[in-house]
């Protein structure tokens, strides 16, 4: 991850008010593959939570439709484990949240545009970085 200005995620802001933290970079996440949840220019992506993915949070995703552990080499995409930490897009996050089934997620890395569609108490519940 890199800190030159223009790259997707440095200027862009986390749910705390702080600037945006990288999410991971093994795997490489973020919409742009930039290790941000960044929403980019004009606000394209919406890969803004940053989680860290259990066996059931998967296994729910997939149920679902949105397979998470199978690779896909065309998107960049390795294909997620237990224990990686991924820019989830938030309405996926949100329907988890609303079947009882969300992942935990840190804050310092989950972009500011997610209070657009979900509030912070919310949020706050699933923390994996609050003292």
């Amino acid at each position: 991850m890199t800190d030159e200005p223009g790259i997707e995620g440095v200027a862009e802001f986390n749910v705390l008010g702080e600037p945006l933290q990288p999410c991971s970079e093994d795997p490489l996440t973020g919409f742009f593959r930039s290790g941000y949840c960044a929403a980019g220019p004009e606000n394209a992506a919406v890969h803004l939570i940053c989680i860290e993915a259990t066996e059931a949070f998967l296994a729910y995703s997939k149920s679902v439709g949105n397979d998470l552990t199978t690779p896909r080499p065309e998107f960049a995409f390795p294909g997620l484990v237990a224990g990686n930490r991924w820019c989830l897009v938030a309405a996926r996050w949100l329907q988890a949240h609303e079947a009882g089934k969300a992942p935990r997620i840190y804050l310092g890395a989950t972009n500011s545009k997610v209070l657009e569609l979900i509030p912070f108490e919310i949020l706050k519940g699933y923390a994996l970085d609050l003292n």
